[in-house]
Order: C-alpha cells, then structure tokens, then sequence
C-alpha cells in the first residue's frame, strides 16, 4: 500500500546496528528521517551514508533522528560501516535498520509486494532508494524515491526539513528555491486583516494569492 502525505508512517520493531527499535517509540517527540538503500557495499549508497553521517549535527540542531536501512543483515551492516569510514571520512553515526526478509521495505511500498527475502542483487532491490520525512506526530510531511544512479542530495533533505519545520511552527510556505532567510509566502488560507494583525511590520502583495513576508523568527 502506497504511503501518503499525511497518513501515519506505519510502525514496525526491527533490529538495527544500534539494537533492537520499535520505530514510533524511538521517534519519540522528534522529527525523524528513514532513508533507505538497496544492498550493502554498493558504490553510490557508500558516499549517501557518509555524507549523511557529516549532516548529522545539523540534523540534531533540528531535533531531528535520522536512520538508514538496508535490504541486508545488521552484520553486514556494520562491516560496511568499516568501508563508509574509511573512504568517506565520516563514521556511520546513527542506526542502520537489517531488512534481510523485506519486512519494512514493503511495509513502506519500497519493493515489489512479491519481492522474496534472502540473497539479492542490487538491481534487484533497485526501488528500494527512499526518503521519508516524518514528524513528531509520526505523519509522513515528504518523500522521494531515486534511481539507482542518481546519488540523493542531503542538502535539498536538509533544506526541505527547513521548510517543513518552518510550516509548522508559523504556518507559512516556501517559494521556488527557498533558503533559510529568504521570504516566505503567507497562505491563501490567512486573510489579509490576519497577515497585518499578523506581521505588523508588512508584507509585499504580488497578486492577491502571492504575498511574501520576512521569514519568520
């Protein structure tokens, strides 16, 4: 079953290299990010883990746990662990979920619901690159899924956290290219007595469903 903005990320116990989870438990009251890959000792998943391991302050200023999966076992996990320090000076520094027997992977509708567990090829798992965004209130705020070629860009992750967070403390949107600073757009849903009542020091009106106004604080 696809997962949808919105809904409830399902739940699941699973085993990690950082010991057994029960997933909304180990949320907890944070953000939480769940990226995933599609075999251990692949070239492109090696420089993903690293870099995400470098980002993980950032993260943390965020309040955000981040944690990866694998369609193989924790043991295998922790070897590549080995190989991500090494060539990508960063040490793995956050949980890595063993999903030899597909468990979560379809839970999440990352693979073929037929898909069978135990010995497989990259290719064979090559749906299995995703990102999910979930919040304190364990709904899912953002997804994506790659191909196997295309290294993901944890910097966009980062920054659509940003925005994400951003929303739900002062509801406002992002525009187009949006960074941390840039203005922001007041929705359509506040009118334009509670924007001034809102943002006493004024907002610029494009057209009248395009307002912006200083990021807040």
């Amino acid at each position: 079953m696809a997962i949808r903005l919105g809904e409830v990320a399902p739940d699941f116990t699973a085993e990690t290299t950082e010991g057994t989870i029960h997933f909304h438990e180990w949320i907890g009251d944070s953000w939480a990010i769940l990226f995933s890959h599609p075999k251990d000792f692949t070239p492109v998943c090696t420089t993903e883990l690293g870099y995400m391991a470098g980002l993980k302050p950032e993260f943390d200023k965020r309040n955000t746990k981040i944690i990866g999966l694998s369609i193989d076992p924790v043991s295998d996990h922790q070897k590549w662990a080995k190989d991500i320090e090494e060539t990508q000076g960063n040490a793995v520094n956050y949980p890595m979920i063993g999903d030899h027997d597909l468990k979560v992977a379809k839970l999440y509708d990352m693979i073929h619901p037929e898909a069978s567990g135990g010995p497989r090829t990259a290719v064979d798992n090559a749906t299995v690159r995703a990102v999910f965004l979930i919040g304190p209130d364990k709904k899912v705020k953002a997804t994506f899924v790659y191909p196997m070629s295309s290294g993901r860009n944890f910097d966009e992750v980062l920054r659509l956290l940003d925005s994400l967070q951003l929303n739900a403390k002062h509801t406002v949107a992002t525009p187009v290219n949006w960074k941390p600073g840039d203005d922001v757009i007041i929705p359509t849903s506040v009118s334009d007595d509670a924007a001034k009542e809102k943002y006493p020091q004024g907002f610029k009106t494009v057209k009248p469903y395009l307002r912006y106004v200083q990021q807040p604080k």
